[in-house]
């Protein structure tokens, strides 16, 4: 609770407009404005659309934070306009000074740069991808020009530490010495070239000034010509273009000096990074969401980590790292690669030495899961079919003829009715249903179906309940595996000569009653009973919120669209097999067999 204390410390007034998730969500995006680059965050959960859904949050306040504190800024300082030319100028004559005060800067624009390991799944070298992706996005923000310009002639940045340094810029001598020297030796060229032409009658009257001129003029062009071609070659030729041909060399990438010239390529970025938060005098931080890892295979999870720590080897890159993953699915890639053997035999110590955030998601709260339930319940088109003109449950439904359309209505209101059941804060159902956004998913899109079905009856069109309709897809959405046994025994049960009173039993006594045979065949039903959620919330649910008799469930078997029916085929398969077992043992003996 510490982090929901610190996180209210600073917005007292913030703890009822916002859900648990995103408390943390906002807490994380205040670290990260604060935090030192580079650095890796491990976002870690099982459920891969729910941290999905909380890394856009995550991002969608990223990008608020970066507009608040821009329009902050405006306040205390006159906005400066700043030419392309005066950027290319700058970059020729002047070197950036990262100085403290600029460390301190609060104005952040955050850069995201998605990157989806799926994309490039086929690839080996799916770590270059990573790379390729940063040169091509910087690129394409800042323009090809700069960029290039600043490949040829900037220089990098110089990082002074002194509390009282304040300049930021600083001239290039050489620079400024060479380039002076060349205007003053094309001054005096011009300048002789007048005199002799004003003083000297016999040049002054032929054809040789013409000839000189020319001359000296080619010669100034193509020394403009040499100049300019390194640019316009990284203008062609771009660093992501570089790097992949660079990896497509199989001899080039054997050798040594291969990530060594990554690397340099890396390192002019970042310096290139550095000068343009010094010019817009702002700060950079480039965020990578990493997604898709868990469908690699073990070389390129190991191959996209070794790409991390070759981006993470500079110690002043702009760079945050967010590895979107289940730390389960990573740990069992790192430990099956051939390439780290020896070095990740426990794939926990190995991701621990990259991830410097961890940031594991936790359950879900009540709050939380209340707003991702609501929020599913608002995308899906049937409830906003039933919210409109549709009649009450206080309506006289005995009115209403059995034509279809009244039907429809009918099962329009029963649906609206059940929605309203499930997303009850008051309620007891929405305690069992699932954090996933999937599994909720699932259930919204189960339960008109099963209302249309019921609906369809006669005899039960009147006395659908749509309470219970949508606490019973919960239960088979659950708990599949526990429910088919039940269903599967209460069959049996029903078919031959069951005692009185049997279909006003309840559910759990007939699995409290039967459970111990179901246990015994854990190895043969082990992947099914997987399916199953926390057994101690299934008997709560059926042993005391929701007290389903043999009855009902009789009756709802008939419209569970949601249970695979298979699951029943092979307990039904493993009883008659175990019977089967039975009669062999007993033998001939009539007496045994009786």
């Amino acid at each position: 609770m510490g982090i929901f204390h610190s996180f209210l410390f600073f917005f007292p007034h913030s703890s009822d407009l916002l859900s648990e998730d995103e408390i943390y969500c906002s807490c994380l995006l205040k670290t990260l404005c604060y935090t030192s680059t580079p650095v890796t965050v491990g976002f870690y959960s099982p459920y891969k659309t729910r941290v999905h859904s909380l890394m856009e949050k995550v991002a969608g306040q990223m990008l608020k934070e970066s507009i608040r504190r821009e329009e902050e800024s405006r306040k205390f300082q006159l906005p400066q306009r700043r030419s392309y030319l005066t950027l290319l100028w700058y970059i020729l004559f002047c070197q950036p000074v990262v100085t403290k005060k600029h460390l301190q800067r609060k104005t952040i624009k955050f850069l995201f740069i998605k990157f989806s390991a799926w994309e490039y799944a086929c690839n080996n070298q799916l770590w270059a991808g990573l790379v390729t992706s940063l040169c091509d996005h910087i690129r394409h923000h800042f323009g090809p020009l700069p960029l290039s310009f600043y490949h040829v002639v900037g220089s990098p940045p110089d990082f002074v530490s002194g509390l009282y340094a304040q300049k930021e810029w600083r001239l290039k001598r050489k620079t400024c010495c060479i380039t002076g020297g060349l205007v003053v030796i094309i001054l005096l060229a011009g300048a002789g070239l007048v005199t002799i032409a004003l003083f000297v009658p016999g040049i002054r009257d032929g054809t040789l000034l013409k000839y000189l001129g020319s001359g000296i003029a080619v010669i100034l062009g193509s020394g403009f010509v040499i100049a300019i071609s390194p640019v316009i070659k990284h203008l062609i030729i771009s660093q992501k273009k570089k790097i992949e041909s660079m990896t497509n060399d199989e001899k080039f990438t054997r050798q040594l000096g291969f990530r060594s010239a990554v690397k340099r390529e890396i390192e002019v970025l970042t310096s290139f990074i550095y000068f343009m938060e010094i010019f817009e005098k702002r700060r950079f931080k480039i965020v990578f969401k990493i997604t898709g890892l868990d469908i690699c295979n073990p070389e390129q999870v190991v191959g996209v980590l070794n790409a991390i720590n070759t981006l993470l080897s500079n110690r002043n890159a702009p760079f945050i790292f967010i590895l979107v993953v289940d730390p389960s699915d990573i740990v069992s890639s790192l430990e099956q690669a051939s390439s780290v053997k020896g070095m990740a035999d426990n794939g926990y110590l190995y991701l621990n030495r990259t991830v410097t955030l961890p940031f594991s998601i936790p359950e879900i709260a009540i709050k939380s899961k209340m707003h991702c339930l609501k929020e599913t319940l608002q995308k899906h088109e049937a409830l906003k079919n039933v919210r409109e003109g549709i009649p009450s449950l206080g309506m006289n439904v005995e009115a209403l003829r059995d034509t279809q359309v009244q039907i429809d209505k009918l099962a329009s209101t029963y649906i609206r009715k059940a929605f309203e059941c499930l997303e009850d804060e008051e309620g007891r159902l929405h305690h069992y249903v699932p954090d996933s956004i999937i599994q909720m998913t699932r259930i919204i899109n189960t339960i008109p179906i099963t209302i249309r079905l019921m609906t369809q009856q006669p005899l039960l069109r009147r006395n659908v309940s749509p309470c219970n309709v949508a606490s019973w897809v919960v239960l088979a959405n659950q708990w599949p595996c526990r429910l088919s046994w039940i269903l599967q025994r209460m069959e049996d049960t029903l078919k031959g000569q069951p005692p009185d009173g049997y279909e006003k039993l309840l559910m759990w006594d007939v699995f409290v009653e039967t459970c111990p045979e179901l246990f015994s065949k854990h190895k043969e039903l082990q992947n099914v009973m997987a399916l199953d959620g926390d057994p101690e919330l299934f008997e709560k649910f059926l042993s005391m919120d929701f007290l389903f008799t043999v009855q009902e469930g009789k009756e709802f078997l008939k419209y569970t669209v949601n249970l695979d029916h298979s699951i029943r085929c092979k307990m039904r398969q493993l009883q008659a097999l175990a019977t089967l077992e039975t009669y062999r043992k007993g033998g001939t003996n009539s007496k045994k067999r009786a």
